[in-house]
């Protein structure tokens, strides 16, 4: 099986690459900077993972739910060059079910595989909210074709009316959470 995680709503994460470019309010005091920098990376840079690292689903037997990028942004900019290999290992593992969140939705439909369709079945597509101002996202990913579309409410640093969202009949899961580390912000 992939990497452990502490993430409660899933069981494994799985970064192809890493570092991320912050372009929302809930990206100011990111995890994934300082467990980075712990680590020894950049987390500014853009970077793909070795190849044990790039490839380890093809390896795991188990089904579990996987999110992926935890560590960066699936839809950023600087990993065009490598998400089509990422859609073919998705594509050969069935048995996984992809958790793919970004808070860059407008790039998706550009980037989704061509034989998508209405959507893999082991694929999640989800945005996430973290105020008011990001409300945006979620109207893009609803005219997305994806089989389970979600919502991550992560960090919550306001409150957020999501019923007219749920009422549409197009997301089926939020997950919700506050910032932590010494730097967060209350809800």
């Amino acid at each position: 099986m992939g990497k452990e995680t502490k993430i409660s709503w899933t069981n494994s994460t799985y970064n192809p690459w890493r570092g991320c470019i912050k372009i929302s309010a809930g990206c100011k005091n990111c995890y994934m900077f300082p467990n980075q920098e712990h680590y020894g990376f950049n987390p500014h840079e853009i970077v793909r993972t070795g190849k044990p690292v790039f490839t380890s689903p093809l390896r795991w037997l188990e089904p579990a739910k996987v999110f992926v990028c935890s560590w960066s942004d699936f839809f950023i900019e600087q990993a065009d060059p490598w998400r089509a290999e990422v859609w073919e290992i998705i594509k050969r593992t069935p048995h996984l079910t992809y958790q793919i969140l970004t808070k860059r939705p407008e790039r998706i439909l550009e980037h989704l595989p061509s034989d998508w369709g209405e959507g893999w079945p082991n694929v999640w597509m989800g945005v996430t909210i973290e105020d008011t101002a990001n409300m945006g996202r979620a109207a893009i990913l609803a005219d997305i074709p994806a089989k389970l579309r979600f919502i991550s409410y992560e960090p919550a640093l306001e409150y957020v009316d999501f019923a007219p969202i749920f009422k549409t009949g197009k997301f089926q899961w939020l997950v919700s959470g506050g910032e932590t580390g010494k730097e967060a912000r209350p809800a």
